[in-house]
């Protein structure tokens, strides 16, 4: 199979594509032909192996997985003697985790991994651009924010992965008032996903806007807990994606003293278990209406590296993707 592979960190010029071993399914994997990957702000942190708390998690000489690559969509086309909940045929979308290897043309999934099928009415660049970002922003949204009908939410870096995800799932399932945080190129975008107001960074700091919410949801790491205190509701979150020194000092201290909280929360380290049940969830609710994908470029295998670029372009205004030839597109 035909696999996008770099063996040291730089630009999107060290990726190239090279001819890899097709991988076998064990007893309780799933062999998936994918048909569409993401390329994510993550693959591109890991491909440029910056900043170096990064390669805590690809080596920190050299890349150790030679294929980046977390989210795909496809169609399975073996499984092992041992796989009871997916058939060949099936079409599925997922995540490979920590173990990345999603930008080639197959890849091999433990059966209880993060997978599930694919929302019916979607074709598969779709499917897999309709998960990008939802596996991090649903678990901030429920389980850390405890998101309610009614309440006020900021999230900046609205047009990112994770904060788009966060946009549609805050308005359209969880109910809540959504005002969204990016730059002036990005505010229709925003909008379209369900934003009930935008505000353009470049001409507004919204923690001095007078405006205060139940939660801020800083999916950019660009803020902090202690610029955004001053626009939180008494009992309100303040939720970074972005791991630093000062919000695990501050998400303890919070913890126990005031009335305002910040977390950070891990969520690419929890279960499969529970990814794979947030897939199932994602699912059911985009065959209900309440999520849609937005796709900015699709690239052939063969220009891996200049879907990298438009990645690191930062004027994405969607998901970028990488489609298979096999896939017709």
């Amino acid at each position: 199979m035909r696999a996008v592979t770099y063996y040291k960190y730089g630009a999107p010029d060290v990726l190239g594509i090279e001819e890899v071993q097709t991988p076998a399914p064990g007893d309780k994997d799933v062999l998936v032909r994918i048909h569409a990957a993401l390329v994510t702000a993550t693959d591109a942190i890991f491909r440029v192996g910056s900043p170096f708390l990064a390669r805590m998690f690809t080596g920190p000489i050299k890349p150790k997985a030679k294929t980046l690559g977390g989210e795909f969509a496809g169609e399975v086309v073996a499984v092992g003697k041992d796989v009871t909940r997916f058939s060949v045929g099936d079409q599925v979308f997922g995540d490979t985790g920590p173990a990345l290897g999603a930008h080639a043309e197959y890849v091999c999934v433990p059966e209880d991994g993060a997978l599930a099928v694919m929302p019916a009415g979607l074709d598969y660049a779709q499917a897999v651009a309709v998960l990008d970002g939802v596996l991090t922003a649903l678990p901030f949204l429920r389980d850390n924010a405890h998101l309610r009908v009614g309440q006020e939410i900021l999230i900046n870096g609205a047009a990112g992965s994770v904060g788009a995800a966060a946009v549609r799932l805050a308005k359209k399932h969880f109910g809540a008032r959504v005002t969204g945080v990016c730059s002036t190129a990005k505010l229709e975008l925003v909008k379209s996903l369900g934003a009930d107001e935008v505000v353009d960074y470049t001409k507004e700091d919204f923690t001095r806007a007078g405006r205060t919410y139940d939660v801020v949801l800083d999916a950019a790491g660009k803020s902090s807990f202690s610029r955004s205190r001053r626009v939180l509701n008494s009992g309100g979150v303040y939720l970074s994606t972005v791991p630093s020194p000062g919000i695990l000092l501050q998400s303890f201290w919070t913890r126990k003293f005031g009335d305002k909280r910040a977390v950070i929360a891990f969520t690419g380290l929890r279960p499969t278990t529970d990814k794979a049940e947030d897939l199932r969830f994602l699912t059911q609710i985009t065959e209900a209406g309440q999520m849609r994908p937005a796709i900015d470029g699709r690239y052939p295998l063969a220009e891996a590296a200049e879907a990298h670029r438009r990645v690191d372009s930062g004027r994405r205004q969607g998901s970028v993707l990488i489609t298979m030839e096999h896939n017709g597109n």
